[in-house]
């Protein structure tokens, strides 16, 4: 059994943090507005959870992600 840690490397790239970024920002919004029971802001923050989805997804595509192309790796 090797002793040696892996990294997979998940989470760590500008696409994910541009995507988690982009949904909890959504997700505060849907929130807050559930509580005033602003019903069409919440469904507007219910849209913007899905674009934070694909920004994250396109940003991986272009190279943003994980071991993308145009991301520098960073020494531990």
């Amino acid at each position: 059994m090797s002793t040696e840690h892996v990294d997979p490397g998940h989470g760590h790239s500008p696409a994910a943090w541009t995507a988690v970024v982009i949904m909890l920002l959504a997700f505060t919004i849907g929130t807050v507005a559930f509580f005033f029971d602003v019903q069409w802001l919440v469904w507007a923050s219910a849209a913007l959870l899905v674009v934070g989805l694909v920004v994250g997804w396109a940003l991986a595509r272009a190279g943003y992600g994980v071991d993308g192309d145009k991301v520098a790796p960073k020494a531990h």
